[in-house]
């Protein structure tokens, strides 16, 4: 490569250049640091290296956030998710599963359900921290690109990062749900009907 006067140009680093592109990164870093910090983490403990599966026939939901964050495993890595907050929900026939690979012993699947008779699963203040989620779904009064830092229909603490888009609801009813998750929370937890069983193979929700 030769400049204007067909000398021929070097390899040199503009620092001024590389310091002005650097000051974004930097921001950026510094500023999920600050926020990881100050609680911004969707999950309160580290979770597992393995994402688990959920579906059910329904769920019905009253006071309901959905917002960006991340989870952090044992080793630290951040891991991105999208938090769907409920202050109260029903669902009908759930499933929950996951898979774990042993050496030697092959896939191992652990599967639970309940709700699978007249009373469903309940649960209040819930927070699942999801990868993926399909479903056919339903909303009253619904507010799109809400600031994600400005939520109040959900639980208490279903908040995310100032500027960050989220999205909220009075309610929230959704069938066929399905769900892949890392984590989730929930203040209480009923489950009715209760079964969980242990068996060799891939066996999941869906």
């Amino acid at each position: 490569m030769k400049d204007a006067h067909g000398r021929p140009v070097t390899g040199r680093i503009s620092w001024r250049k590389f310091a002005v592109l650097s000051v974004p990164a930097l921001a950026g870093t510094a500023a999920l640091g600050i926020a990881l910090a100050n609680g911004a983490l969707a999950a309160s403990f580290a979770v597992s290296g393995q994402q688990f599966k959920v579906s059910a026939d329904s769920l019905k939901g009253d006071g309901f956030a959905q917002y960006g964050s991340v989870d952090a495993n044992a080793r630290g890595d951040l891991l991105p998710v999208a938090v769907t907050a409920i202050k109260t929900a029903q669902l009908d026939h759930l499933c929950q599963s996951v898979v774990t690979h042993l050496p030697v012993v092959g896939d191992i699947s652990l599967n639970l359900s309940a709700g699978t008779g007249r009373t469903p699963v309940e649960a209040t203040d819930l927070f699942v921290d999801a990868t993926q989620l399909s479903g056919n779904a339903s909303f009253h009064q619904i507010e799109i690109g809400r600031d994600a830092s400005t939520l109040d229909k959900g639980p208490d603490g279903a908040q995310g990062m100032q500027d960050l888009f989220a999205q909220q609801a009075d309610d929230v009813s959704i069938s066929k749900l399905r769900q892949t998750a890392w984590a989730t929370n929930a203040g209480t937890f009923k489950l009715s009907g209760l079964s969980m069983k242990i068996s060799k193979g891939k066996k999941e929700c869906f």
